[in-house]
């Protein structure tokens, strides 16, 4: 899985940087056919926003979150993704 992170008027620093990566293992551990993420941290005076898009076999997976804690706007996006990632596995092996 390759993650390209992003920052926009914010500066990622290598804590930061670290704290993504261990997120989003935590969704490969249920799916590990995800080819690709693109990661987008923003900052919009107090609004911290962190957005994702991950692709897997078969489709793209969107999601974004917002908090006034960058650390806990990313928690907040790997858990919609983390329930996103496992609805589309379970869509896959229905079929």
């Amino acid at each position: 899985m390759q993650i390209n992170l992003t920052g926009r008027h914010l500066d990622i620093t290598e804590p930061l940087k670290q704290f993504v990566d261990e997120k989003f293992s935590k969704l490969e551990r249920h799916f590990d056919h995800i080819n690709n993420v693109y990661v987008i941290l923003s900052v919009e005076k107090i609004r911290q926003i962190a957005e994702a898009t991950v692709h897997v076999n078969g489709a793209e997976i969107f999601a974004n979150s917002e908090s006034e804690d960058m650390y806990a706007a990313i928690d907040l996006l790997i858990d919609k993704l983390d329930r996103q990632v496992i609805k589309h596995k379970e869509k896959i092996t229905r079929h």
